[in-house]
């Protein structure tokens, strides 16, 4: 079976570079780095009750790894906006918690280089553990002033909706 179905002469991955990602129904700008997304399942090891020197490893609880989210400093609140109702919630004493609000489902979109949407994940139930507005600043470095998002989650999946789109 050919990797690519709907383009059968296409032979290299899809690049890392082309990407969006939207939350309430809308793309944020400026995203350069998404950490990825992983899972992890617990390993539980168990003797069978005939055997007594051998053991059986069988996969246990699953955990996912938080998502990080890192653009260059913009005037777009996205990333403030969603880590205010977090820090808003505690700070409060969780008086005026927005539940509702506070987890939002992200997807995540990798384009071809027609900028196209070729996959996409969606990451459920996200919420911002950390936030940083600034990164370091280093005036002998040729970079750009960085924000950071991290975001705990409960899990991930492919969305089957989008496809691979027949190539331009």
């Amino acid at each position: 079976m050919a990797e690519f179905t709907v383009n059968p002469n296409r032979h290299d991955p899809y690049k890392g570079f082309k990407f969006r990602v939207r939350w309430d129904g809308q793309y944020v700008p400026g995203i350069c780095s998404v950490s990825g997304l992983v899972w992890n399942a617990q390993v539980v090891s168990y003797r069978e009750g005939g055997a007594t020197n051998t053991f059986v490893e069988g996969p246990g609880g699953i955990s996912f790894e938080p998502l990080v989210l890192t653009r260059g400093r913009t005037h777009d609140p996205a990333f403030e906006d969603w880590a205010a109702l977090v820090w808003s919630a505690t700070a409060a004493g969780g008086a005026e918690v927005k539940l509702n609000e506070m987890r939002k489902d992200i997807s995540i979109v990798l384009l071809n280089e027609a900028g196209q949407p070729v996959m996409s994940f969606i990451v459920r139930r996200a919420w911002p553990s950390r936030y940083q507005p600034l990164g370091a600043l280093d005036a002998n470095l040729a970079t750009v002033a960085l924000e950071s998002l991290t975001l705990q989650h409960e899990g991930f999946e492919r969305d089957p909706s989008v496809g691979e789109p027949q190539q331009p």
